[in-house]
């Protein structure tokens, strides 16, 4: 263990010594172990960030302690077994919708706030009474997979399962993209569905997309997740595990994420925006005009067999030549 000594002038060895201290933290006189590191050479005392952080957070849990407040770690392990993020989980409370995130962050929550993190965490039926009870603050998809977990918690088992097709391509791209937002999920949804039919002759799912004023879009898709805005879909991915894919469709979508998923939802929607299928089923509209019209698959199946042909795409890798070329255009 070495760190630099200022009276030394150099990066020295050190040993660590613990001293009873007493901090006074919100009135409170709070006592709790502290670390202190000494200089090998010297004897004088030496700063050290790990030792500092392993201070902060000794005094931060003798303070909890003393004041008889949830942990940290007890509200991860909270979120973790009930399969719930942390803002539909301050949704479900009533909560400002950041709040848990700043408890999850070091925040301390009052004593009124972490008695009903405590109540829910020791009793798996008076955080399914609170998740029934207010299941219209959070999203469907939000509340079923929290009710699921729960279930199982209290010895209700119940199977995992994707209800639709479009439900299990939606869940897998979202375990396999980091902080994916509804609108580029839409968007994936959208060049893969198109690139199954180029490459395999059929489509993964049955649902149309309609050509609304942000590119495609599955409208149930859309209602799912829309409680999101614009932020990623944060929600505990386990539930998404659940997806019933082929091998052809796997290897397509896995195709698309790696292709496609590296640009933002903004760029994704500037890129199917230049598609002749969303152009052609806006004919008339203005920019910012909205619309339910379908986009029919016909004009997506003759828009992507052009571009198979004039990339000359031999295997479904070849669509980052496609990606490639779009992002070109569009930043022109």
């Amino acid at each position: 263990m070495r760190a630099f000594c200022e009276e030394c002038r150099d990066y020295v060895d050190y040993q660590i010594d613990e001293i009873e201290r007493a901090k006074d933290i919100k009135s409170r006189l709070i006592n709790f172990k502290e670390k202190i590191a000494y200089c090998s050479e010297c004897g004088n005392e030496i700063f050290v960030s790990d030792l500092r952080d392993q201070n902060l957070s000794a005094m931060d849990s003798a303070f909890r302690a003393s004041e008889g407040l949830i942990t940290v770690p007890e509200i991860i392990d909270l979120l973790e077994k009930y399969d719930i993020g942390k803002r539909p989980m301050s949704l479900l409370l009533g909560w400002g919708e950041t709040t848990l995130t700043r408890f999850v962050n070091g925040d301390i929550p009052s004593k009124t706030y972490s008695d009903q993190l405590k109540k829910m965490k020791e009793s798996h039926e008076s955080f399914l009474e609170i998740l029934v009870t207010n299941k219209d603050k959070v999203t469907e998809t939000a509340f079923k997979k929290s009710f699921d977990a729960t279930n199982m918690l209290i010895g209700k088992v119940e199977t995992c399962f994707a209800e639709t097709k479009i439900d299990s391509a939606s869940n897998y791209i979202i375990t396999r993209s980091f902080e994916i937002t509804p609108l580029a999920l839409q968007k994936l949804l959208y060049f893969a569905q198109s690139f199954h039919k180029v490459f395999v002759g059929d489509y993964i799912f049955d649902e149309d997309c309609e050509a609304w004023v942000h590119g495609p879009v599955y409208r149930e898709i859309y209602f799912k997740y829309k409680d999101h805005g614009y932020n990623p879909i944060d929600d505990n991915q386990k539930q998404f595990e659940c997806f019933d894919l082929s091998d052809s469709e796997i290897e397509v979508i896995d195709a698309v994420i790696n292709h496609f998923g590296c640009y933002s939802g903004k760029i994704l929607e500037k890129m199917t925006h230049a598609t002749t299928p969303w152009k052609e089923t806006r004919v008339g509209l203005t920019d910012e005009e909205a619309s339910n019209r379908i986009i029919r698959k016909e004009l997506i199946e003759k828009y992507f067999n052009q571009v198979y042909d004039k990339f000359k795409m031999l295997t479904i890798a070849d669509i980052k030549d496609y990606s490639e070329d779009m992002f070109v255009k569009i930043r022109h």
